[in-house]
């Protein structure tokens, strides 16, 4: 026994929250010699001589490992592991014996165990196997929580609406998530554009897999094309190790890539080869990586626009747009506002029966154009249920920059505003609420900063 507990090492850093082992073995001095090891390494050390004493501490302590003699005074070890893994599934079990015999090993493994280590045994193989316990911990920690975004994700998916305009989006929507390939979706800010990414993700195939969302507008243009395609070790000054790019990372699943319109015009090629060869370089990198990543791509910009003013190629256009989705605006879909009003409540409140909107005041939501479409009507809905608690909403009591929703609609003018119209004086309303601030106007407008000046330079251009 001396010589195992001098092999104990000064205290090793640990990273983290403090992990728990608990030793269960009958030899005291055994026991002793593996918790002061454990401790001396940071970890929290629990001990037990008995299955009944092992099985009282494990329930009164949050234990992430448990090492566990398989002969014991009062039975076999392999029958409290099965009790041990049936009380929390995610506790790993490492077994410790001195009679090496094989179906000791087979009856651990069925039992649940994670490891087995036949005494004597060195203090390194006995600090191996618990790190190795801790790592799968963490692996399978981060594989949960990444099942429990993919389900929050793939449970929000919901296409509402039963309009004509909308039907067509649906039908388009079935037909991109069975294929492969690229998929541009359009439309105005706030119409849906990621739901729809997300709808054709988890509508195929590759639903299992990451769902990568890049916006192109909120990357300044000097880190879009390392976090696209990522950067090798030295690749540039400051780059002390490499970097797995946004279509790496979502290879086997689908990269949206919102707000396409703003990627800058000299990387623009460079992704036109990307969805020709299938295959990505990082930067600093001289070999190419083959890469199987799903592309949808959104913008609110009116690209044919941006092709004639050679900001946007046409090559890239047409290869994004083999599947190509417009979005109507909430105004063209307004059939669609009672059953929206309902579903988002549902997801604000997060129960089955949230506030009720009567039919009058759905009118009143129906008859108004939502220049912000859905996420405008998310955010008013949000504030009614925040401001108008214990009762029936009120919703139109609170859109901004309308008359009173009871007041009657006026007559239609004998020239109808176009969309670019509408825009500009929507853009103005948010300026001068902001005194001229573009960053807080853009926030207001719920749009990139880059997109507001762009939009901004468009009408003075006009």
């Amino acid at each position: 026994m001396s010589a195992l507990v001098s092999r104990i090492a000064p205290s090793e850093a640990t990273t983290g929250s403090v992990r728990t082992v608990l030793v269960v073995d009958d030899d005291s001095l055994l026991r002793k010699a593996l918790t002061d090891a454990l401790r001396a390494r940071g970890f929290a050390a629990l001990g037990a001589g008995s299955l009944a004493e092992a099985f009282a501490v494990f329930s009164a302590n949050d234990v992430d490992v448990v090492a566990l003699d398989e002969q014991l005074p009062d039975g076999r070890g392999h029958t409290l592991c099965a009790r041990l893994v049936a009380a929390r599934p995610g506790t790993k079990i490492v077994f410790m014996t001195a009679f090496p015999e094989f179906d000791h090993a087979v009856k651990a493994i069925r039992a649940g165990a994670y490891d087995y280590l036949s005494k004597p045994f060195e203090l390194d193989a006995f600090m191996l196997s618990v790190r190795r316990c801790l790592d799968l911990l963490a692996l399978e920690s981060i594989e949960l929580r990444e099942r429990y975004r993919r389900e929050r994700d793939a449970g929000e998916v919901d296409l509402v609406g039963d309009s004509p305009a909308f039907r067509q989006v649906r039908r388009l929507v079935s037909i991109a998530a069975t294929a492969d390939a690229p998929v541009l979706i359009t439309g105005e800010t706030g119409t849906g554009k990621s739901l729809i990414a997300k709808a054709i993700h988890f509508g195929g195939p590759r639903r299992d897999q990451a769902f990568v969302p890049v916006s192109c507008a909120a990357l300044p243009d000097n880190l879009v094309e390392g976090e696209l395609f990522g950067w090798d070790k030295g690749a540039f000054t400051g780059a002390v190790g490499s970097h797995e790019g946004a279509f790496e990372v979502a290879d086997g699943g689908t990269l949206f890539l919102d707000e396409i319109g703003e990627l800058p015009l000299h990387l623009q090629p460079k992704l036109l080869n990307v969805l020709e060869d299938r295959s990505v370089k990082r930067l600093g990198a001289r070999l190419h990586k083959i890469i199987d990543a799903r592309l949808v791509a959104a913008t609110n910009a009116e690209l044919e626009r941006s092709i004639a003013d050679r900001t946007f190629r046409s090559d890239l256009f047409y290869r994004l747009a083999v599947i190509h989705i417009q979005l109507p605006p909430l105004r063209e879909r307004a059939e669609d506002i009672p059953a929206l009003v309902t579903r988002l409540l549902r997801g604000i409140c997060r129960t089955k029966e949230p506030p009720t909107v009567d039919d009058a005041e759905l009118a009143r939501l129906s008859s108004y154009a939502w220049p912000g479409n859905v996420r405008e009507l998310r955010n008013v809905l949000e504030r009614a249920v925040l401001l108008q608690p214990g009762g029936p909403l009120h919703p139109s009591e609170l859109v901004v920059g309308r008359r009173s929703s009871k007041a009657p609609m006026a007559a239609p003018s004998a020239r109808f505003p176009t969309l670019a119209e509408t825009e500009d004086q929507h853009i103005a309303e948010a300026l001068g609420r902001t005194g001229g601030n573009l960053a807080q106007a853009a926030r207001l407008l719920d749009i990139s900063l880059s997109t507001l000046k762009r939009r901004v330079r468009r009408s003075e251009d006009e």
